[in-house]
């Protein structure tokens, strides 16, 4: 099921403690906000409204670099306003699925969301609940009474609504109260609420030991994946080849729809690997007229959008060129300085080699030359 997202990041958290608001604390080297955006994004999100502070706007970006279907808007004063005015950002239909989630909980991922939505085929609302564990006691430094827990749960988020009847349900919302979460909202205009099972891991940062614990929870969240590319194209008439980016001089040119650049072919099939999302002739067929004499950048930033679509990030790329001439050594560092430059990385983690084969095969005989690449890339589990 489709579906669009709302995430929460406005509010101040005063409760974690002095510093910065809950949703701009690093976790895991990383803002607590881009945790929930990533989640929802590679879950599957055709957008996603992040609702910040009016003076947060500006730190937005830098947040969530690299990602890629979520824009911004500015929040209210309280958290219902908040999601009014990330409704009102969304494109979505009326009868499609919405997840509104608080930012404060990083370790949304789509077993939560899939959940969510099958529950929601068969009601107005969905919300992730789990039992009230520990025994309930009422009173104000002395216990009062005991209260039974029969029956009682643990709202968390994301929950999940039909867009028009979520929206429909707050212009019924008495403005002078303030709703606990979305799925009051809609209990008090009448939806029927479903619960599906809750998740430890969608915990709420509230105090300043629930970051301590949730650090150490955060490095088993995601997962490096390995990618490997190889390409190669055969020498023809010219006087220049494109490798890695960098523009050569040279007695021959390569073959090839586009510019040939058998470098950045064979790192954007490595990207595209570490991925799983086909290669690059999925994605761009020879046989599109599109793609002819094409700068192959264009295809190596397709692809690094591709992971950031699904919450990953670039760790490093190694590249071997495989010929006899020309020279590599002396385009080394321009190559990595253009690869560095696409792929959002520090010079540091870009590697170009070269070797030769000793005059034997294709490559001996300087008919063409071949490229490997190999990416390291983090993403969700």
């Amino acid at each position: 099921m489709a579906f669009s997202a709302v995430v929460v990041a406005a509010g101040s958290g005063l409760r974690a403690g002095p510093g910065e608001p809950k949703a701009w604390r690093m976790l895991g080297s990383r803002p607590l906000v881009r945790w929930s955006v990533e989640g929802l994004l590679s879950a599957g999100a055709g957008e996603v409204v992040v609702v910040v502070a009016r003076d947060r706007l500006s730190q937005v970006d830098d947040a969530l670099e690299g990602l890629v279907g979520w824009r911004a808007v500015t929040g209210g004063r309280t958290r219902a306003e908040s999601v009014q005015a990330g409704l009102a950002a969304l494109t979505c239909g009326r009868n499609e699925a919405v997840l509104v989630h608080d930012a404060a909980r990083p370790f949304v991922a789509r077993t939560h969301v899939d959940r969510l939505l099958a529950a929601l085929e068969l009601a107005d609302g969905a919300v992730p609940a789990l039992p009230v564990p520990d025994t309930l006691k009422r009173g104000d430094g002395l216990v009062e009474e005991t209260v039974s827990r029969d029956g009682l749960w643990r709202a968390q988020t994301p929950q999940a609504f039909r867009f028009g009847r979520l929206k429909a349900a707050y212009r019924r919302w008495p403005a002078s109260e303030e709703p606990t979460d979305d799925a009051s909202v809609m209990e008090r205009a009448g939806g029927h609420v479903a619960m599906t099972p809750g998740d430890p891991m969608l915990m709420k940062l509230t105090y300043p030991e629930d970051f301590m614990m949730a650090e150490q929870l955060a490095g088993s969240r995601r997962i490096v994946r390995m990618g490997q590319g190889i390409d190669a194209h055969r020498f023809g008439p010219g006087d220049v080849v494109w490798l890695c980016g960098v523009r050569i001089e040279h007695g021959m040119g390569l073959i090839g729809h586009s510019d040939a650049d058998c470098g950045l072919h064979a790192l954007t099939d490595a990207v595209l690997g570490a991925i799983a999302d086909g290669d690059i002739g999925d994605h761009f067929p020879p046989t599109d007229p599109r793609w002819k004499g094409a700068s192959s950048d264009q295809f190596l930033t397709h692809a690094v959008g591709r992971v950031a679509a699904q919450g990953g990030r670039i760790l490093n790329a190694d590249v071997t060129l495989i010929c006899e001439r020309p020279k590599i050594k002396p385009h080394r560092d321009a190559m990595r300085q253009r690869i560095a430059d696409l792929l959002g990385l520090p010079i540091h983690r870009v590697s170009v080699k070269a070797t030769t084969t000793e005059g034997m095969g294709f490559t001996g005989r300087e008919e063409g030359l071949m490229a490997q690449a190999v990416v390291a890339v983090e993403t969700p589990l």
